[in-house]
């Protein structure tokens, strides 16, 4: 019987602890790591590091929509041809605040860009070539801003892994997507394919090419199962002057 009594005494004891570190919000209760309330009424999910806020009862991320009057409204989308950088943003991951930057055919999380510029053919017109820039391009794609004749496109390779074109060439995988990809003014780089979850962060492997760099996926229904090593970012749009090149090429 003292045994008895003594888990059941445990269990309850382990129980109030969980509960006290429920808040709440109305009628509801919630765990303030993963929801915010407003207002003492309403919640909303916080996602990739980003406490939702609320518009006129409906939950949105600041990445994507603005709140006016009580009304949603999509952010304006970054004129074609303006030039901006990335970063990662989720404050409870140490690549937050990390710049995007190409290497190996891909977007990688902090580091170093990989670029190349033929000095002896360009001289003293080659670009610093030191940040990843890229520029919405038309319709819903996008493109790395380059000099290189031809460019070089942004795509969703068959993994989803954000890639972009080599130079002088317009090669991409067979299943990889180029267009549903739009950059926000004043808010992020968002992934509107039909299937898409968000972009997600996995941190480096001892056997992958990038070093210490982050690897940025594309999450869906298809691959999300492969990826519960990754933890979910935004992706954040820092404009450039119009006019500004980021690199010659990028590697």
């Amino acid at each position: 019987m003292a045994r008895t009594s003594f888990i059941a005494a445990a269990i309850l004891a382990l129980s109030t602890s969980v509960l006290g570190d429920l808040q709440t919000c109305g009628p509801a209760q919630y765990d303030p790591a993963q929801y915010v309330c407003y207002e003492n009424q309403f919640l909303c999910p916080i996602t990739a590091g980003e406490p939702l806020s609320v518009c006129g009862g409906a939950c949105y991320s600041k990445f994507q929509y603005t709140c006016t009057n009580g009304a949603l409204a999509l952010l304006p989308p970054v004129p074609q041809g303006t030039p901006f950088i990335l970063t990662a943003s989720n404050p409870t991951l140490s690549i937050d605040g990390q710049p995007i930057n190409a290497g190996f055919g891909k977007w990688l999380i902090g580091g170093t860009t990989q670029s190349y510029c033929p000095v002896e053919q360009v001289g003293a017109s080659c670009p610093p070539g030191n940040i990843t820039a890229i520029y919405a391009g038309a319709g819903d794609g996008a493109a790395m801003d380059v000099i290189v004749p031809g460019g070089q496109q942004v795509y969703l390779d068959p993994f989803w892994s954000v890639a972009y074109t080599q130079a002088h060439s317009a090669y991409v995988p067979s299943g990889s997507i180029r267009t549903g990809l739009a950059a926000y003014a004043g808010g992020g780089f968002i992934n509107l394919n039909g299937n898409g979850w968000g972009w997600v962060a996995c941190p480096p492997r001892a056997s992958g090419p990038a070093g210490p760099q982050w690897g940025l996926v594309g999450r869906n229904a298809t691959n999300a199962e492969n990826l519960t090593g990754c933890t979910p970012v935004n992706l954040k749009v820092n404009l450039l002057p119009v006019g500004a090149v980021g690199a010659w090429q990028y590697s």
